[in-house]
């Protein structure tokens, strides 16, 4: 969430911060509803203060013998407690109110985020590799999978329905391969403290890190107040949720590898061919908290680390800033990073890299001290796949593999998957 006080003194940025991302936010009750709130906790504040103040001066009055006047006080404070009774409750709804209202505002782009509302208008900041060379006869990952007995479409969608796949054999071993070696990239060779999750999470941890209640046609839903996690993002940044850290515990970084779920809503009839979109999916995330002065240089090298596993297999890819209107709810920048498929002959996201400032903190109350007894502050939080199996499959498929010959696997994967040649069947 913002801070109350940014929206207190620069409401027209927060209102052409939410237009950029094509957000609708109604600003003006939330100012006419906090200037009542604050009017309400002045009045309950001095309330309280009298009658603290009165409480003290009846035990004086009495040991003095001003019975009259003890008597006196005692009636101001039955007053007083009868109107704290009214602005109390008064008070708790009008913060229910703001909170209800703050909610859709989404996160502000940071300045050096262009302004725009197409995927056209989003920068490519750099690229990795060779540029993709558009093959005569590509072969969509599909059927080269089918090919070597790596994916079984129509028992998946006869076990499950569509959007979920069943990888077997080879499939399944180079699967298991690629979250192994994702996991053990980012946490051997960057230095990220390895987390295993749990894969079902509770409302305020989704609430946390901006889910709900804005996306909520989007989870899987267990049961009240619980959900299959879309991403390991959502319980690794929780895990200090409501907790202050030291100052030698910031900056952190952790990699965790977990299934993710999403229900795709409103993605029905796009990119149904093969496994680019998944109910069910397998995915590593990275996750840091970070000092605010510090997190665009962290946001640098966290992408910095995602594309590093990319390199060590060989993949072309390219980093793409994206504009306002491309970006998420919640994330003031974010950098998009993007791999060839040559069998779809398009450019395939893996991976979201983001820094959500505060906003993700604010939500969650994740605070850290500079020093012992020092004014607690929010971290800033950020987070990117480290990467998506689903495409990272694809694209490996489609990059090395040879027709009537098989899939020739990346060093750095064959000792995952025991073997140098996934050969056609």
């Amino acid at each position: 969430m913002l801070d109350r006080n940014l929206i207190r003194t620069e409401p027209d940025r927060v209102r052409q911060g939410a237009a950029n991302k094509r957000v609708e936010v109604n600003v003006d009750r939330w100012l006419e509803v906090d200037r009542t709130y604050i009017a309400t906790l002045k009045e309950t504040e001095s309330l309280n203060a009298e009658r603290n103040s009165i409480s003290k001066q009846i035990g004086a009055l009495m040991s003095q013998g001003k019975k009259e006047e003890a008597e006196s006080a005692k009636a101001r404070t039955v007053e007083i407690k009868e109107a704290l009774a009214e602005a109390e409750p008064r008070l708790a709804q009008l913060e229910k109110d703001l909170i209800e209202l703050e909610q859709a505002f989404p996160n502000l782009a940071h300045e050096s985020v262009p302004v725009g509302f197409t995927e056209d208008e989003n920068v490519v900041v750099r690229t990795w590799g060779e540029p993709p060379v558009p093959s005569e006869n590509p072969i969509p990952h599909w059927e080269s999978a089918l090919q070597m007995g790596m994916l079984d479409f129509e028992r998946a969608s006869k076990i499950s329905g569509t959007g979920f796949a069943l990888y077997t054999g080879p499939g399944a071993r180079l699967q298991r391969a690629l979250f192994n070696f994702m996991i053990d990239h980012q946490t051997l060779t960057n230095g990220y403290h390895e987390i295993y999750p749990p894969a079902i999470v509770n409302t305020d941890s989704l609430f946390g890190t901006g889910q709900l209640p804005k996306f909520e046609e989007d989870l899987f839903k267990v049961d009240e107040g619980r959900y299959l996690i879309p991403t390991a993002e959502v319980p690794v940044t929780n895990i200090y949720r409501d907790e202050i850290l030291s100052a030698d515990q910031v900056p952190m970084k952790m990699a965790a590898y977990s299934p993710c779920f999403r229900r795709e809503a409103g993605s029905a009839g796009k990119d149904t061919r093969g496994i680019q979109r998944m109910h069910q999916f397998d995915k590593v995330e990275l996750v840091k908290y970070a000092r605010p002065e510090d997190s665009y240089n962290e946001l640098e090298s966290l992408t910095k680390d995602a594309c590093s596993l990319l390199e060590a297999l060989g993949i072309h890819h390219r980093v793409t800033l994206l504009c306002t209107g491309e970006m998420s709810f919640g994330n003031a920048k974010c950098y998009d990073l993007e791999i060839w498929s040559p069998g779809m002959n398009k450019y395939l996201e893996v991976s979201s890299c983001s820094n959500f400032e505060a906003f993700q903190a604010r939500r969650a109350n994740i605070r850290f001290r500079r020093e012992p007894g020092a004014k607690p502050e929010f971290v800033h939080t950020l987070n990117g796949s480290g990467v998506a199996c689903p495409r990272l499959f694809i694209v490996l498929l489609e990059t090395f593999f040879k027709p009537g010959v098989g899939f020739a696997v990346p060093e750095p994967l064959q000792d995952y998957v025991k073997t140098k040649l996934v050969p056609v069947l």
